[in-house]
């Protein structure tokens, strides 16, 4: 709390409401006694303007390209870390130990096995039905599976609840692959790193043996490290905002995959590439760019711009260097797709237009292109957002059940429908 207040008069009623300053970022005005002192509500569509609750995971700068989590940039831990390093950090609030790692990593390797009647649970779904479909009524399924971590005011059971949704979403993930390509599954190994454990149930069949590339295995695991956590987007909030309910673990994080399959939230990297697809060679992108720029055409240009961000992603420069990694890797020098991604990317830092309104690459723009390059159809890409990010949607739900300040989400409205009237009998109107 700070010294300073916001002094608000309403109908000739006035309320000082105190202002509260985090460790970094702009302050915020605590408005939790507005309605009880001056009988209003505020009016902020999308909550843009609005704290939902305090969070010490991850800390966002849209002006100056920040990511934070735990205090550490996004590019350091990429670059050094690895994906269950960061979960620890997300979950824990600290960077492990040596030992702590090798527990934590022990912990959830022998972990990743899913109950063998869940196998018979996938049959239940038409064999064209889409991965997230399949993901989101089988995560949710878990809760019929795992009675013993379902107790939420019981911190033990929370925890073994995280680790197994950590450990067994790559399996349930790489399942959904399976089964939408027509393949038998493929059970874990305990003896691969998560990255390359998972790239092998998703494309090892049981006739031949299957060696994961260590670069395509880093790529993978560097994925899922700048897809782990963003702040309070929409499928963390609906996840907080679920969890604020009481609801168990399982379907909270089925509540949260559900809203990440919108377009415009986990799907933009499949957007993106089926735009560069629609696209289809540089020579087109005069065309597409003066679409993107008429305002009167419905067209848009996915993988640029964001809703937070207002400077470059942190998170895209990584992944634009992944991106070149896998591609050289695996010897893919004249990608068309490439080539128009990197065209746009030129475009779009150097045109005034997209200069003037940052219109930036993303992240996204990225990983839709690795993504392809790794094998996996762009059905399976919000799928593969989902199992990242498990650890931050975990994280905050965990962090929202233990805050003494939380209580269940109930927003309020401003009503435009008609008012009070009295019904008419039917023989009347």
């Amino acid at each position: 709390m700070t010294g300073t207040s916001a002094d608000v008069s309403v109908g000739g009623k006035s309320v000082e409401l105190p202002t509260r300053s985090g460790t970094i970022g702009p302050d915020v005005i605590d408005i939790g006694t507005l309605y009880k002192n001056t009988g209003t509500f505020t009016y902020d569509p999308g909550f843009t303007s609005t704290a939902s609750c305090e969070s010490k995971i991850t800390y966002i700068d849209g002006d100056e390209g920040v990511l934070l989590h735990r205090g550490y940039p996004i590019e350091q831990l990429a670059e050094h870390g690895d994906f269950l390093e960061v979960c620890y950090l997300l979950l824990y609030g600290e960077l492990p130990t040596k030992a702590q790692k090798d527990d934590f990593d022990y912990r959830v390797t022998h972990h990743t096995m899913v109950h063998e009647q869940m196998s018979k649970f996938f049959t239940g779904f038409r064999r064209d039905a889409h991965p997230m479909a399949v993901m989101c009524g089988v995560v949710g399924a878990l809760s019929a599976f795992y009675h013993d971590s379902t107790d939420i005011t019981d911190p033990h059971q929370r925890m073994v609840a995280s680790l197994r949704m950590i450990a067994k979403m790559p399996t349930i993930a790489a399942m959904a692959f399976k089964y939408h390509i027509g393949q038998p599954f493929v059970y874990p190994k305990n003896d691969l790193d998560y990255a390359s454990n998972f790239l092998r149930m998703c494309f090892a069949v049981p006739c031949e043996e299957y060696t994961a590339n260590p670069v395509l295995s880093r790529a993978m695991d560097r994925i899922f490290i700048l897809h782990a956590d963003h702040e309070q987007n929409a499928s963390t909030s609906t996840v907080r905002l679920a969890g604020s309910s009481g609801a168990n673990p399982f379907a909270c994080i089925a509540a949260g995959i559900a809203c990440l399959w919108g377009p415009a939230h986990g799907g933009a990297n499949e957007a993106a590439l089926n735009m560069l697809a629609e696209i289809g060679s540089v020579d087109r992108i005069p065309e597409y760019i003066a679409k993107a720029k008429d305002k009167n055409d419905p067209f848009r240009l996915m993988g640029f711009g964001h809703r937070v961000y207002k400077n470059y992603d942190p998170r895209a420069r990584i992944m634009q260097k992944t991106t070149h990694e896998v591609l050289g890797e695996l010897g893919i020098k004249d990608d068309p797709m490439l080539e128009v991604a990197m065209e746009l990317e030129r475009i779009a830092l150097t045109d005034d237009y997209f200069v003037e309104k940052k219109l930036y690459p993303n992240i996204d723009f990225y990983s839709g292109i690795t993504l392809k390059a790794l094998g996996f159809p762009t059905t399976m890409f919000t799928v593969l957002f989902a199992l990242a990010r498990t650890v931050g949607w975990i994280a905050q739900w965990n962090e929202m059940i233990e805050d003494p300040e939380q209580r269940i989400g109930r927003p309020r409205q401003l009503y435009i429908g008609e008012p009070k009237r009295d019904y008419v009998p039917v023989s009347k109107r």
